[in-house]
């Protein structure tokens, strides 16, 4: 892909998120002067970086906007009263919106589609509507000379325009200059937050510069300090194309002309132009790193987990031969340990990403989806700015797309319907994220029907997901968590948005490989909320060790309230199950070994006693969980170590084993099984 083009497709997308957080803000609070002056330099920008390509329809439509928005701003400084309105905004969203997808449509087929001028029009008539005049919406056609104007473009061959005239009449020996350029910022360039020097230093192989300021600049006691008079003129060793894209922000007012090498005519060195050092390298403390090579970051720091999981193991051994050795060697473990540990959180703040960009497709999408539903949804979107892992981040868009959409289509009713229900006709979505501690929280909410854990289970059996006597049996959480089984939907038939019955499993799936939970509320008549649980650090998973039989599993930390060990008489028959008491609760308790298909870890006699209580008790330990949506203990034979490891996504043969979340390698360099305590309660 072209280099501009890329960067292009950043920056705009970047842009359009923008805007339509600024459009979403402006909505609740209208009056608010300065998220309006930064959907001004938005839209202004954007339409700067549209001109760059053959994107005319965006630029025109831009152009309209930026009209209207101009003119709010106009209204607002007079002291007039709400700006926008609500007509204005809707229509500001919906050219936002087409914009976003002829950014899509130029990365995917490299131009805009044959309707895209249709489009553009049809847009620009809903705006017009607003605008002062029936020309304001057009595109201005300017003279060269004027601010704003499209830049004329020269070759060699041309008559060179004056100012390069006079710029070559006092230049030194330039010999090597391939372009040279004018630019003339916009008078409200520093409103807009821009910085012409900034821009000028960005030139690449920049030569000489020359400032000046128009004849008719006023004095000091009459100069405004906030209009800006700069003409900037320079000379560049770069070809032209380079030259014109640092300017591609403000196409407008640069003007870029190519020189032959014979055109530059050796001139005394002693003129008014000086040179600009250009510090080599300089990049204002960034730097762009691949994102392959931060994966490779991150598995070494796994693979430096395994070692030193390796090494606690080793240093156990050694404690039984040689104490003063192990000693020593728990010093070194320790230092080891806190390196680690600080490798590791450098490292995923590195790796942490804003989630805004990813989002940035939602909202329109929700929208298009309401609207070929003939439905009325306002969409809130809320805590976008918070950070998160690269492969979250990467990941997340999928699962929320499909929440969103089943919002949409099964969540929120007609118009009428929500009327006759005494709600209003428009519903509400809202997606929020919040990060708690080291784990990001994610609620998908809508104001819609609900669920009815009645049809729920009427659908499973149906569906021949579940008998009879074994939906009867569910609570209704449980009987909320049958949407995300394989093959389950309500919908009577198959259409472009659902009744596949992929949809919901498919959120699980993503939230799972992303080693999070999810969890389901509903209340019929009100509405639904989906919250997901997701860790912030995706590097290293804390992970503690259970022993079935001879066998060994991962559990993973997150989602254990406790451990403990309790008189294995307390665990007593209840209905076809067995149940103890703990902490004033009655909580089920299963036995791992026969989820697992081993024999009967609760007919296994003893524990890991070591002294005379132990001996006079059989002691059953228990790792209770709430994974499945209510309080389980789970009956094992031994509870084992801790440990930070990096677990890997389950592949090949153990793609097709259920209840496996994944492996991570043992202190002993074998695989360890990593289990999936939701699906394997399910």
């Amino acid at each position: 892909m072209d280099e501009l083009l890329e960067q292009f497709l950043i920056e705009g997308r970047d842009l359009v998120a923008q805007a339509q957080g600024d459009l979403a803000a402006l909505a609740r609070q209208p009056e608010r002067r300065d998220v309006l002056d930064g959907l001004f330099r938005a839209v202004h920008t954007l339409k700067g970086s549209v001109a760059l390509f053959d994107m005319a329809p965006a630029e025109g439509l831009l152009h309209r906007a930026e009209t209207r928005l101009d003119l709010a701003r106009r209204n607002h400084a007079q002291g007039g009263d709400a700006p926008l309105s609500a007509p204005d905004l809707a229509a500001l969203v919906a050219v936002i919106d087409q914009v976003d997808r002829w950014i899509d449509l130029l990365e995917r087929d490299g131009s805009l589609p044959a309707d895209a001028e249709a489009r553009a029009a049809g847009l620009g008539l809903v705006l017009n509507g607003v605008l002062d005049g029936p020309d304001e919406g057009a595109v201005p056609v300017r003279g060269a000379g004027e601010p704003g104007a499209e830049p004329p473009r020269h070759d060699a061959a041309e008559h060179r325009p004056a100012w390069l005239e006079a710029m070559m009449a006092q230049a030194p020996s330039f010999g090597h200059a391939a372009t040279a350029f004018r630019y003339v910022p916009d008078a409200d360039c520093f409103f807009r937050g821009e910085d012409p020097l900034a821009v000028v230093r960005a030139v690449p192989d920049l030569l000489a510069l020359d400032l000046s300021f128009p004849p008719d600049t006023p004095g000091i006691d009459d100069f405004e300090p906030f209009r800006c008079v700069l003409r900037i003129v320079g000379l560049s060793a770069a070809p032209q194309e380079k030259v014109r894209a640092a300017f591609r922000m403000m196409p407008n007012q640069v003007e870029v002309v190519a020189l032959d090498a014979a055109e530059v005519e050796e001139k005394d060195p002693a003129g008014d132009i000086g040179e600009v050092p250009v510090e080599p390298g300089e990049s204002g403390g960034m730097l762009r790193v691949s994102a392959a090579r931060l994966d490779v970051l991150a598995d070494e720091v796994g693979q430096m987990a395994v070692a030193l999981n390796a090494l606690e193991a080793a240093v156990e051994r050694a404690a039984a031969g040689d104490r003063v050795l192990a000693a020593e060697l728990r010093r070194v473990q320790g230092a080891l340990a806190g390196s680690l540990n600080r490798l590791s959180s450098n490292v995923a703040e590195v790796r942490r990403v804003p989630l805004q960009p990813v989002l940035r497709r939602l909202p329109r999408l929700a929208r298009d989806l309401a609207a070929s539903l003939g439905k009325d949804v306002r969409f809130v979107l809320s805590g976008e700015g918070v950070e998160v892992d690269k492969q979250v981040a990467d990941a997340i868009f999928e699962p929320l797309l499909h929440l969103v959409r089943n919002a949409v289509d099964h969540g929120i009713e007609a118009a009428d319907a929500r009327v006759a229900a005494g709600k209003p006709a428009s519903g509400t979505i809202s997606l929020s994220f919040q990060r708690r501690g080291d784990h990001l929280a994610v609620k998908v909410s809508d104001d819609g029907k609900g669920i009815e854990p009645v049809a729920i289970r009427r659908t499973a059996v149906e569906k021949g997901l579940i008998g009879e006597e074994e939906a009867a049996m569910l609570a209704d959480r449980q009987a909320l968590r049958l949407i995300f089984a394989p093959g389950f939907s309500t919908s009577r038939s198959v259409t472009g948005v659902s009744g596949r019955g992929v949809g919901m499993d498919a959120v699980q799936r993503a939230v799972e490989r992303l080693q999070g939970s999810i969890e389901i509320e509903s209340a019929p008549g009100r509405g639904t909320d989906i919250a997901i649980r997701l860790p912030l650090n995706a590097i290293l998973t804390r992970l503690v060790t259970v022993r079935v039989g001879a066998e060994r599993y991962g559990l993973r930390m997150d989602q254990i309230h406790e451990m403990l060990r309790v008189d294995a008489a307390a665990i007593e028959e209840l209905g076809h199950g067995r149940a103890c008491v703990i902490r004033d609760r009655t909580v089920p308790v299963l036995s791992l070994a026969t989820l697992l298909g081993h024999a009967d870890g609760l007919e296994h006699v003893g524990g890991e006693g070591t002294g005379a209580e132990d001996t006079a008790i059989d002691w059953a330990r228990l790792v209770v969980t709430g994974a499945s949506g209510e309080r389980i203990a789970l009956r094992v034979d031994a509870v084992g170590e801790r440990i930070d490891a990096a677990v890997r996504e389950r592949s090949g043969l153990l793609a097709a084993m259920p209840a496996i979340g994944g492996t991570t390698l043992d202190a002993d360099g074998g695989v360890l099984l990593v289990l999936d305590l939701p699906e394997l309660l399910s």
